[in-house]
């Protein structure tokens, strides 16, 4: 008989009791099982006439779930020979919903209506969200120390070369776990090595204050710990998303998380002085360090380091994820000879060097700029910086849109890349030229901005191919990449004091413009957005 209007048998007493014998047998013939090696599951929904009830019944070969309302399964709609009477007690209503044939867990279709919509929401937003969070953390964690350090100071009586030093340790442990949680990452599952990062630069944020008051050696040993747990998080962040996020959602996907770190420094920079006068300098590093515990909590009980681990994934959205997956065989070595000979990988590692010298110059001298050249008070510079990191998530995510909606028009990855980078390169190098020719402070602020914001286009150009050429070892190549990253900061913001002493902002300007110019050709020789290694 036809699928559509298969009978159960069922005992005569089902009905009259909780307590009943399984139902009978059902054979049926093997064909059914001709294209799969696993069990099937298929699930009826049926409507008893003396009252509902739910249960579970198996046949030979695949498990039936008995619901309540319609009857439908994943089975073609064959004829099968069914053996032995069908008791009257049980009928169905009008016939079976369509049913399509599948491997167990691969094709699932859920009921209209029979999943509240929270339930609905896609499982990889949910780790978007929560690397978003965990970003937001970590420069809200990072950038509270530039302005409690100035009570700090005041209070150790410490002198502008300590303040230096006491600044930098940060990148000591940073530069140190770049490739080694990218490594870490990759074959160990990104959810553990994000929250091993997110713990530790909480606890060493926590012991900040503690550390000072017993000496400044125990202070530069917290500050490069805090640098460990954050150098971690982008390796472990690209390997998730790696394998979360279809390529068609990476960029917008990307922005946002990225956002989370321009967003971090706007509230660290927002609510520190708000704290440091109302409860005194120890207080930032208390109360920011205790937010890690609350995204802990959440991140551990939703978090999976791929969808094939996570045991609520939706078939749905599983089949979406990985109808272009990589291979599921874990990393257990990374092959170095095999990545550092691609072409592309140097392209990656040389254009986020040329892209983080500028950023960083930004980024780390625009108040003394604020303050030096446009005459504004500490005060009002310090405001004008929250102002590039708005502009830079706004755009982040602007960019984000638009590449992922060129990706879904048709045009190539490699295209959309390199037009998002080029972007990012040569924005900020066009408005940094006009800084010169600008006599107006409030326009020099909006040239600063605008080189910010169209930088910021960067995160759907560069950062977003660590995972289009190698996905199965993206957190390695971001460790490599960002690794590059950290020095051109740290030498940049070096090279730039030695130029100002001996030139002008003028100067300093002409070195990120033409690092920027030398990214882009580079990037647009050499970079793709085909996959490169498996």
């Amino acid at each position: 008989m036809n699928v559509r209007a298969l009978l159960i048998s069922l005992p005569s007493d089902f009905h009259s009791s909780p307590k009943h014998n399984h139902p009978t047998d059902i054979s049926a013939s093997r064909k059914i099982f001709e294209k799969s090696q696993l069990p099937l599951q298929f699930r009826l929904r049926i409507r008893f006439l003396s009252l509902e009830r739910s249960g579970v019944f198996a046949t030979r070969k695949c498990l039936v779930r008995r619901g309540i309302g319609k009857v439908w399964a994943e089975v073609k709609s064959e004829t099968y020979d069914v053996p032995g009477p069908t008791p009257q007690a049980v009928k169905f209503e009008d016939a079976l919903s369509d049913v399509v044939l599948g491997r167990d867990g691969e094709v699932d279709e859920e009921l209209d209506g029979a999943v509240p919509w929270w339930e609905e929401f896609p499982k990889r937003w949910v780790i978007v969200i929560l690397c978003f969070s965990a970003f937001l953390l970590c420069n809200m964690d990072r950038v509270n120390m530039s302005i409690a350090i100035l009570p700090m100071s005041q209070e150790f009586n410490w002198n502008p070369a300590t303040v230096g030093l006491i600044q930098s340790s940060f990148f000591w442990g940073y530069l140190l776990t770049q490739v080694a949680g990218g490594i870490w990452a990759d074959t160990v599952g990104g959810k553990r090595v994000l929250a091993f990062g997110v713990i530790w630069w909480s606890i060493a944020t926590a012991l900040t204050p503690v550390a000072a008051r017993v000496g400044l050696p125990f202070l530069l040993v917290v500050r490069a710990f805090m640098g460990i747990g954050e150098g971690v998080a982008m390796p472990a962040m690209n390997n998730l998303l790696s394998k979360w996020v279809p390529v068609a959602e990476r960029s917008r996907s990307l922005a946002l998380v990225y956002s989370g770190m321009y967003l971090g420094s706007v509230t660290g920079l927002a609510f520190s002085p708000f704290l440091i006068h109302t409860y005194g300098w120890p207080s930032v590093f208390y109360s920011f360090g205790s937010l890690g515990t609350v995204w802990i909590a959440v991140w551990l009980s939703k978090a999976h380091s791929s969808p094939l681990e996570d045991p609520q994934l939706r078939p749905k959205e599983m089949k979406l994820i990985l109808r272009n997956s990589v291979s599921k065989e874990p990393v257990k070595s990374i092959p170095w000879k095999l990545i550092l000979s691609k072409a592309p990988v140097w392209a990656l590692i040389v254009s986020h060097f040329c892209h983080n010298w500028g950023t960083f110059i930004l980024l780390t001298w625009m108040p003394t700029y604020y303050n030096q050249v446009l005459k504004f008070n500490l005060t009002e510079s310090g405001l004008l910086c929250v102002l590039p990191w708005l502009t830079m998530a706004f755009s982040a995510n602007l960019g984000g849109w638009i590449a992922d909606t060129l990706v879904s028009k048709g045009l190539s990855v490699t295209l959309v890349r390199k037009i998002m980078q080029s972007i990012g390169f040569l924005g900020p190098a066009f408005f940094l030229t006009q800084l010169s020719h600008v006599n107006s402070p409030a326009m020099a602020v909006l040239c600063m901005a605008c080189s910010q914001g169209t930088d910021a286009f960067s995160q759907s150009g560069l950062y977003s191919n660590h995972q289009d050429i190698a996905p199965r070892y993206s957190g390695v190549l971001l460790g490599l990449s960002n690794t590059a990253g950290v020095l051109a900061g740290v030498f940049g913001t070096a090279a730039t004091g030695y130029i100002l002493q001996h030139g002008s902002w003028d100067d300093v300007f002409k070195v990120s413009v033409g690092l920027y110019l030398v990214g882009t050709v580079v990037w647009n020789l050499f970079s793709t957005g085909e996959k490169i290694i498996d």
